[in-house]
């Protein structure tokens, strides 16, 4: 019997399958022209009980990344999103001191299996909404939420030297979650206490808020399709992350726009449109200085977001609820990823369609003074 718990609105089922059709899903990210394929390696499937690897579970991992490769892209594997074995869970999760020694066990065999493959290996998704979403799962004291906070801080830290030890030359890095007016606490939660431990900034950004929007306020009752995005928000980002660690890279991890249930937004803003104003701004950050090395959206598919499939991200819509076949259904975004992949950027004289706004949270001073970049009509869009 399915157990509903902490907000979820729809059974999981089997989300949008991707465990069986991965094959045709990895053709069509190629068929976009992009060179990383992000994906995640499950712990609780690797070894569901502890000492004890699951052969078709690896079997799985195994085709995966050989596909990937296979397919011209780059694998980037997360280690941890958020799910471990129902064996640690009954121990205490992160409460028990013996998880990190077995996390990083696990972690140790995974990455000398896939060594040597070009892997961009991402310890912690999100730290902070780790932690958020533990506490909603088995509700924490603060001194529970404080161990799990350092035990991550050290877990990762370790993760760090071994895989560098074990696959020389591979980028390793924990994605941190843009948060607007939390966005310090939000990198408190590991980021800056690993920065001497990661080769590239990894940054999840998805809303911003400024002085005439202030609607990433809908995060907080899961409404995000009610969220108006602020493209330019990713171009303070940017600045602010470089300017902090000038010697690192930034890659940008996640960043998408949901929908409501994939009708269209009442505004007529489309996918394509978000795609374009955001890549728009990832080059004017470029143009100025940025060393961004790399961009993924969220996600190709549509997914479980939150425990609802009401939220659609996908590149490729899917109708989980009512569509027993399942279909990939391109939206509008898919031929303009296309194209800006193919031509390496969105075209010379491109204006965003989302104008910015006045007094941007991401950097209050320069823009609530005047003094962010405007896109002007003529203005050549450089080339990542």
């Amino acid at each position: 019997m399915e157990r509903k718990a902490n907000g979820v609105k729809d059974p999981y089922g089997n989300s949008v399958d991707f465990r069986h059709r991965y094959p045709s899903d990895i053709g069509l990210a190629k068929g976009l022209g992009v060179n990383v394929f992000r994906t995640s390696i499950e712990w609780a499937r690797v070894e569901p009980r502890r000492g004890h690897r699951d052969p078709d579970a690896l079997a799985y991992y195994d085709d995966l990344v050989r596909r990937i490769r296979a397919a011209g892209m780059r694998p980037m594997l997360t280690l941890d999103h958020w799910v471990y074995p129902g064996w640690v869970a009954d121990r205490g999760a992160w409460d028990d001191p013996r998880t990190q020694a077995d996390w990083l066990r696990n972690a140790r065999f995974l990455v000398n299996r896939y060594k040597g493959q070009g892997v961009i290996w991402i310890t912690f998704n999100e730290a902070s909404q780790y932690l958020y979403r533990e506490t909603l799962s088995r509700p924490m004291n603060l001194g529970q939420l404080a161990a799990m906070r350092t035990a991550l801080r050290r877990t990762h830290r370790a993760a760090y030297d071994m895989i560098h030890r074990v696959d020389p030359g591979a980028p390793v890095s924990t994605n941190v979650a843009y948060g607007t007016v939390l966005n310090a606490l939000f990198d408190a939660a590991l980021f800056n206490d690993v920065t001497d431990k990661i080769d590239f900034i990894g940054i999840d950004y998805y809303y911003g808020a400024n002085l005439e929007n202030l609607s990433a306020a809908h995060a907080i009752s899961g409404e995000l399709w009610r969220i108006d995005p602020e493209p330019e928000g990713l171009y303070h980002v940017l600045k602010n992350y470089q300017r902090r660690l000038p010697k690192l890279p930034v890659y940008i991890v996640e960043n998408g726009m949901p929908t409501d249930d994939g009708r269209p937004r009442a505004d007529g803003y489309t996918r394509a449109d978000h795609l374009r104003d955001h890549l728009y701004w990832v080059q004017r950050a470029m143009a100025d200085g940025v060393n961004v090395i790399g961009y993924n959206h969220w996600s190709l598919t549509d997914n479980y977001e939150w425990g609802s499939y009401r939220p659609r991200f996908g590149l490729y819509t899917v109708d989980v609820r009512t569509d027993p076949a399942l279909r990939r259904r391109p939206t509008d975004a898919v031929p303009a990823y296309r194209s800006i992949i193919a031509t390496r950027g969105v075209p010379p004289g491109y204006v965003p369609k989302r104008k910015p706004g006045w007094c941007s949270i991401e950097d209050p001073i320069a823009t609530c003074l005047g003094t962010t970049p405007t896109p002007p009509a003529d203005y050549p869009a450089p080339t990542p």
